[in-house]
């Protein structure tokens, strides 16, 4: 079997340095499991890459747009390279925040009330009246995020009607649509779907920024954040979080893995706040920490992915 994978991150966006960082750390767990990883940016190289040296497949980590909105797996699909994650289809009705979240309440899963804006509306149409529609609409507090973004870039908790306007221009600057939603307190927790033969959703983890909020720094700094995994929830509430990220995982049609970012309110109720097909993978990330604790080890995982993935681009090739 070509032992080659090609791990694709980097790219453009505002969470470049994330995505290098979760590439480096897969390539050097291939390499432990008896791989050659190569990492691979999005630029002119990448189809020389791919055509003058076929990969037996490639792990696609590329963050934001273009790695995430389904562009990228489109360039894989049409030069059959087989790849781990989620085809161009998912990825793009996982991308957009908006289009995941009325999906998941349509199959009967909580996810919080929300409004999606594009920038020339909100300009359009007179801002202030606007936002004092949409503020007696959901209520106060509010999460005001990029309705296509990650990472918790330019995501705010607004309190205020005041507050508003400035979490708006903030998202804008990541997305030209803004997600605004009604903000649900409570635990916070991440669920892993992996999905090798059948779908199996990791043990959860609980997630206690020092701040009391998981943005950006919070996420990506060592020592910021405290993770308990398992969650420290009962089994009852364990068992309905995996649930909703099984069913998370089925609806938006994703394959392979995928990572579910949940609530738990102060009566137990999971609520569904997003969903990633290309989750970080860096010392900090939520995944690792979830295989770490499961039956896997992380070099066994992508063995059994990547010969998955290798498989149906033989099986699209013949």
């Amino acid at each position: 079997m070509n032992k080659r994978v090609l791990v694709i991150a980097g790219g453009l966006s505002a969470e470049r340095d994330v995505s290098v960082r979760s590439g480096r750390r897969i390539a050097e767990d291939l390499r432990e499991a008896g791989f050659d990883g190569v990492v691979a940016d999005i630029d002119a190289a990448l189809i020389g890459a791919l055509q003058d040296d076929p990969p037996a497949c490639a792990i696609p980590l590329v963050h934001g747009a273009a790695g995430e909105d389904g562009s990228l797996q489109e360039v894989l699909q049409s030069f059959g390279v087989g790849f781990v994650g989620s085809d161009a289809d998912g990825c793009r009705r996982t991308f957009d925040k908006a289009v995941a979240s009325a999906l998941m309440r349509e199959v009967g899963v909580h996810s919080p009330a929300c409004v999606a804006l594009p920038q020339s509306m909100f300009r359009d149409l007179g801002a202030p009246a606007l936002l004092g529609s949409v503020c007696e609409q959901l209520g106060l507090p509010l999460v005001v995020k990029p309705n296509r973004g990650g990472s918790a870039l330019g995501v705010t908790i607004v309190t205020s009607p005041e507050e508003l306007p400035a979490a708006m221009v903030a998202a804008f600057a990541y997305s030209d649509v803004v997600l605004i939603q009604r903000h649900v307190s409570g635990t916070e927790i991440a669920v892993a779907v992996i999905e090798v033969g059948e779908a199996v959703a990791l043990p959860v983890v609980e997630i206690v920024p020092d701040s009391g909020i998981y943005d950006y720094a919070a996420r990506y700094t060592a020592g910021s954040t405290e993770f308990f995994v398992p969650a420290r929830l009962e089994g009852a509430v364990l068992q309905a979080a995996q649930d909703v990220a099984l069913k998370v995982h089925s609806t938006l049609g994703l394959r392979d893995w995928s990572r579910s970012d949940l609530i738990v309110d102060s009566e137990g109720t999971v609520w569904f706040l997003e969903a990633n097909v290309a989750p970080g993978m860096t010392e900090t990330s939520l995944v690792p920490q979830a295989v770490l604790a499961s039956d896997f080890t992380m070099g066994e995982l992508l063995g059994e992915l990547v010969e998955q993935a290798a498989a149906r681009a033989a099986t699209i090739a013949t």
